[in-house]
This record gives C-alpha cells, structure tokens and sequence, in this order.
C-alpha cells in the first residue's frame, strides 16, 4: 500500500495518476488535512481527470490529521509527501522515520520544485529534519498564498511516481541522500548531495 499524504491537490494529483497508471494503486490515497481518499473514489478520479481535467472533484470523507499518521503509516510500504506546508512536512517525516518507511517528498512554488526521497530503512539516508530542521525553518510560504506555476506540478509529480516507483521495485538509483531541484524558467535540473545529520532530533534519536 502507498499512502500519499496531499494538501497541494494539482502536486498530488499528478503525482497520483502517474502511479495509477503504472498500475501501483494497491492502496488507499490520502489528503492529510481533511480528507481520504479511497481505492474505488480513486478510480473514478483518475477517469474524470482523462475525460474533464484537472477540474473534475471527487467527494470526500473527513478524517483527523492525527488519526492519518497513526492509522495509514504503519500499514504503508511507501509514503509520498505533496503536502505545502513545513508542519506537515515534518509530521509526515517523523512518522515514517519511526516505522521505517520510505518518503518520497515532493514540492514546488512559483516556477520552482523540488524532489527527494528518504529512506529510513537505509542507515545513511538522511531524512527530511535533516535537510530543514524544524527549529530553523524560514518564514512559511506556501504556494497556495504565492501561485505555482501549473505545469510545474505535473512535472514535480511525475517525479515523484518514477522515484516510488523505482524505490517499491527495486530498480535503478534511488534519490536518497540527494536533492533534486528544478527551474522551470531556465528548464534545469540540479542535484545536491544531502548528508545525514549525525545530531539530527529525528533520524540520529531514532537510530
């Protein structure tokens, strides 16, 4: 089962269907703030984006955040985090290091995205605290309040699916340990090494 935790719905959407259509969706899909999303919803999801595009909805059943990480994150082999927002972002990380699941976090504001995978199971991945500590976060910018540039979503997205993909099947090199980042006005990639914080509150505790 792969839990995708979303409040980034265009992020976590293409990210999504480009599992789907993989033939990966084996497993509920959900929105971390508010709302789940179920196997059979899902179908019908992927369906009315093909027909409609990115405005067809889909109704959905409100959850607790805290019952989420509780309930889905141990039943999940994989986590993809499209989430926008820092307090998330951690929430989702500190589950997935405690229960040792891969994450595979994506983002993207304005014309910029980024994609890195941590993968607890390995003992020198870093995880996300190590990359943004929590206590040091800059001021929130999300890309709700600041715009996102729309293909950049779909692109981040699929980045994401190709990395769970690869990480569930075993196949090629896996982004742990680095961070992938993308300029959509330039149409660059960049990718930075991210060692794993020997102190880190999250990952270093846990070991």
């Amino acid at each position: 089962m792969v839990a995708r935790f979303v409040e980034d719905e265009p992020l976590g959407t293409a990210g999504a269907i480009r599992f789907a259509a993989a033939g990966r969706v084996d497993g509920p899909f959900l929105a971390l703030n508010g709302d789940v999303l179920g196997d059979a919803d899902f179908g019908a999801l992927v369906r009315a984006h093909a027909a409609a595009g990115a405005t067809a909805s889909i109704g959905l059943t409100p959850v607790d955040d805290a019952a989420l990480l509780d309930e889905w994150v141990p039943r999940a082999t994989l986590v993809l985090d499209c989430s926008d927002n820092f307090a998330t972002r951690h929430a989702v990380n500190r589950a997935c290091v405690a229960l040792k699941k891969p994450l595979v976090s994506g983002a993207g504001i304005r014309f910029d995205g980024q994609v890195a995978v941590f993968d607890a199971r390995l003992a020198d991945s870093p995880c996300y605290e190590c990359l943004f500590p929590e206590q040091a976060e800059p001021e929130e910018v999300r890309c709700a309040v600041m715009g996102v540039f729309a293909p950049l979503t779909g692109i981040i997205g699929c980045m994401q699916a190709a990395e769970a993909i690869k990480c569930l099947t075993g196949i090629g090199l896996s982004l742990a340990g680095r961070l992938l980042l993308f300029d959509a006005l330039r149409t660059e990639w960049r990718s930075i090494r991210v060692p794993r914080d020997p102190q880190c509150s999250v990952c270093a505790a846990a070991a």
